[in-house]
């Protein structure tokens, strides 16, 4: 049977819960990876999760920011975290499952407002997290590993992957320094973008909107900030995937939405 992996920012796992359970119910997934769930790990609500199906949880939480969880139907073989630049903020965790499947689940910094790493912490900071991103997969000596990436990595990296390239060219997320920085990250590893597979340019494709928009489906301004990448040993092993973008719409939306990937494994 397919394994089903869904990816979603939830934005505070606390007002997310309703979400999630429509999520759930929608999509089946059978590995849940969420981001930005601004929570402790041992407040981290374990039994309303578990009681979804998700037995097997291993959560990389934080005081009200960033925070990272992979939920499964399935056991895990290990689990881990890592920290990155030096910081504490819980932005990356990892599994593999009995299957020997490794998925990881990153939240890459927003990055703030300017564009420019001199005057912008925050920008220089993301960065700094994309480039030691780039360097540990560089250094990984097994190639043929089967390994997932999820996450929001914060950049829509193709001129399909936003509202208006020519507009959005000197807006943190879609600007080419950061395009070239996930790019070189992907290609660090020989990843294959699965959802551009599924849905090849010239398509639009989006996967976050903004909270500013007040309507959004009829703006429609969005960009394709989540992603999932898959390592060369399983690429061919792609069985379907979709953006459930009518979830942006339902009570209490995150302004992320759901992106499920179906694996033959």
């Amino acid at each position: 049977m397919p394994l089903r992996i869904t990816t979603l920012n939830v934005n505070s796992i606390r007002i997310r819960l309703e979400l999630i359970r429509q999520v759930v119910a929608m999509l089946d997934p059978d590995v849940l990876c969420l981001q930005e769930i601004k929570i402790e790990t041992e407040r981290f609500p374990t039994a309303e999760l578990a009681a979804l199906g998700f037995q097997h949880q291993h959560v990389f939480g934080q005081k009200a920011y960033h925070g990272v969880a992979i939920l499964a139907k399935r056991p895990f073989r290990s689990v881990g975290t890592r920290v990155w630049c030096g910081s504490d903020h819980a932005r990356h965790c990892f599994v593999t499952l009995e299957n020997g499947l490794e998925i990881h689940d990153f939240y890459v910094p927003a990055g703030g407002d300017i564009p420019d790493p001199e005057i912008n912490p925050k920008f220089r900071h993301k960065l700094e997290m994309l480039a030691e991103m780039t360097h540990w997969l560089e250094g990984m000596e097994a190639r043929d590993h089967p390994m997932v990436l999820v996450g929001d990595l914060n950049i829509a990296p193709l001129e399909e992957d936003v509202w208006s390239h020519k507009q959005l060219l000197n807006v943190v997320s879609h600007t080419p320094v950061e395009v070239e920085a996930l790019l070189r990250l992907q290609r660090a590893y020989d990843f294959t973008d699965a959802l551009r597979v599924l849905t090849p340019p010239p398509a639009k494709l989006y996967s976050w909107w903004s909270y500013r928009n007040r309507d959004w489906a009829l703006s429609d301004r969005g960009r394709r900030l989540d992603h999932v990448w898959l390592a060369p040993a399983i690429k061919d092993r792609l069985a379907g995937g979709s953006i459930l973008r009518e979830a942006r719409g339902w009570e209490q939306p995150s302004d992320h939405v759901p992106v499920t990937v179906e694996l033959d494994l």
